[in-house]
């Protein structure tokens, strides 16, 4: 629990000091004369100046932060100093003041995309296993054994670039278009093309009907509800990790143990195993080991453990695997094809977040749908577990996530300040200061009402 708060609290700090940096930067470039710079609301922890004057505050309350400039309609400003007002300055230098926030978040994940694009990325390549009798796939033509190479026209090299790509179909009505191909047949092989932009024979494009696809799930099964499984690693059972004071070493196994059973039943797919032990944490499950040429029973209860919101077992060991290598694909960028990659990253994801906004307002997507707090902490503490690679993504996708969000048209929010500007660019002077209380009313009113409904989301999934 204190892992969770703290990786909440730098994930948050880190999103809500780039967005204020923003707006800190732009007001001084254009001359503005910047009075306080907080990260956090409420109780000031920490508090320092800076040779303009700046008041810079560290506060209790870690949910968000702001930047307070000068302005006459906030309190009487001193005639020498209204040069330096917010409210004296241009419509277009307010306008890239309110913008520049989001931009720096939109900026930072570009940043880091591109950093994690530099590092490389090794993935398995999306194979299929077993398909369902009769489902979705199955009754389009796929078949166990084929590569998925592209998801809508978008190449797949990876079952991560899958994921991404179905996650953005959720809710649609409308035609799923995949190409696939029998496993290892052909190099380089996309869409139906070879590297030399030739149609390839073995590559068939599959149609799969969707309709308001998976739209009022929680836990949504991307593959699951298609039918589709994936191909599995190749593996011996034999343990060859033990985690220090976990479920697995207070039972006894040690490394070099090979699985036989679980619960009287063969050991025959990682995935199900998997799953299975997901299911039964805090329960006993009956285990059979080959030790030193002997077999021998023990009995293990999984340790439970929350992920996501949802309590799974957890034994705290590593299984030896094996993937053949005609199924590792490493991918490598050069800087210029890294900054390429963080860009469309960026794009793509913004796209796609409007485009769940969208779906949510024709309720195509459940409001269930909807996380604040406790989900970001939960979504930060699980990838912090898995590495900086996989934490810096989840960070990247959360700074898209503010950006937009904070562009979007609503008073009170950076947007509805850019909306206001842009109406008085076209006019030629400000709205009536009535009608954008009025604004600023109803704004906070569905601001209020959508971090209500995220919190009791956050609750009804913690409790569930």
């Amino acid at each position: 629990m204190l892992a969770t708060i703290i990786w909440f609290l730098l994930t948050l700090g880190i999103l809500v000091t780039f967005h204020e940096f923003g707006h800190f930067y732009i007001a001084r470039r254009c001359g503005v004369k910047v009075l306080r710079f907080s990260v956090g609301f409420g109780k000031a922890l920490y508090t320092w100046r800076d040779r303009h004057g700046t008041e810079f505050v560290l506060a209790a309350i870690p949910l968000g932060g702001y930047v307070k400039m000068l302005d006459e309609r906030e309190g009487a400003v001193k005639p020498e100093e209204l040069p330096r007002a917010f409210s004296q300055k241009s419509v277009w230098q307010r306008m890239a003041i309110v913008s520049a926030g989001p931009m720096a978040n939109f900026i930072l994940a570009v940043v880091v995309y591109c950093i994690l694009a530099l590092a490389g990325t090794t993935g398995i390549a999306p194979v299929t296993g077993a398909v369902t009798a009769n489902g979705p796939a199955a009754q389009a033509g796929i078949a166990a054994n084929e590569e998925i190479v592209s998801v809508d026209g978008k190449p797949t090299p990876t079952w991560s670039a899958v994921i991404e790509q179905l996650v953005s179909r959720i809710g649609d009505t409308g035609n799923l278009v995949l190409a696939v191909k029998p496993f290892n047949d052909g190099v380089g092989e996309v869409a139906g093309e070879n590297l030399a932009g030739e149609k390839s024979p073995s590559v068939r494009v599959i149609t799969i009907p969707l309709q308001q696809w998976l739209g009022s799930a929680q836990q949504p099964d991307l593959l699951g509800e298609l039918g589709i499984t994936r191909m599995e690693p190749i593996t011996t059972w034999t343990i060859t990790q033990v985690e220090p004071n976990s479920a697995a070493q207070r039972a006894g196994l040690v490394v070099g143990d090979q699985l036989i059973t679980v619960d009287a039943t063969p050991l025959v797919s990682i995935r199900s195993w998997i799953e299975y032990i997901r299911r039964h944490g805090g329960a006993p499950v009956d285990l059979v080991v080959r030790r030193d040429g002997l077999t021998q029973p023990i009995t293990v209860v999984p340790e439970r453990r929350e992920e996501n919101g949802i309590s799974v077992g957890k034994l705290g060991i590593g299984i030896d695997i094996q993937w053949p290598d005609t199924m590792i694909r490493a991918i490598h960028y050069s800087p210029v094809e890294a900054v390429v990659y963080g860009v469309t990253k960026t794009w793509d994801q913004a796209v796609m977040i409007l485009s769940f906004l969208k779906k949510l307002t024709l309720l195509d997507i459940s409001v269930k749908n909807i996380g604040g707090a406790i989900t970001i902490a939960q979504v930060a503490d699980s990838a912090a577990g898995l590495g900086w690679v996989y934490y810096l993504g989840v960070l990247a996708g959360l700074s898209v996530t503010l950006g937009v969000f904070n562009l979007l048209p609503i008073p009170v929010l950076d947007g509805g300040h850019l909306l206001f500007y842009i109406i008085e660019a076209i006019k030629g002077r400000p709205l009536p200061e009535k009608i954008q209380l009025a604004g600023y009313q109803v704004g906070l009113c569905v601001i209020v009402s959508i971090m209500v409904l995220a919190q009791y989301n956050d609750l009804v999934r913690l409790f569930s």
